[in-house]
């Protein structure tokens, strides 16, 4: 089971995405609008961090309402730590439990494909063992 059947079985494939440059004020409002936790941060094509959450509260504590008024490119957390569409779950799961992290851009060829949270991939995870146990049960029975 790869990243890409995970990008593959959802139904709304946009990325949220902020741009360097943005303001962190700017960026909460995309977090809260969208009801997310974290959002690449690109540089043109290319992922330059990840802005999350944690980021913000780190930066409010440090310097209060003043973070607001920072740029994203100063908050966030770079370099972002990335996978491919031909990384298995468990390997990113693997990764993000390693590095304490709870999102994941998928990056092929340079280009970002999708955006995994450590929710979606226990999902996915959780799902495929049902499947399993079902047709574990399912084989049971007519034997």
């Amino acid at each position: 089971m790869t990243i890409a059947r995970v990008l593959a079985g959802r139904t709304v494939s946009t990325i949220v995405t902020a741009t360097a440059d943005m303001s962190v004020h700017e960026v909460i409002g995309l977090l809260a609008v969208h009801r997310i936790g974290a959002l690449p941060v690109m540089e043109g094509d290319r992922v330059a961090g990840i802005f999350s959450e944690r980021d913000v509260l780190y930066c409010l504590a440090r310097e209060g309402a003043a973070a607001l008024d920072r740029t994203a490119r100063e908050v966030m957390t770079a370099p972002a730590i990335t996978v491919s569409p031909e990384t298995s779950v468990l390997s990113a799961l693997s990764l993000m439990t390693r590095r304490r992290i709870r999102h994941l851009p998928v990056v092929d060829n340079g280009r970002v494909a999708g955006f995994v949270s450590i929710g979606d991939l226990v999902k996915f995870r959780i799902d495929a063992i049902e499947r399993e146990a079902e047709a574990l049960r399912s084989y049971i029975q007519a034997g």
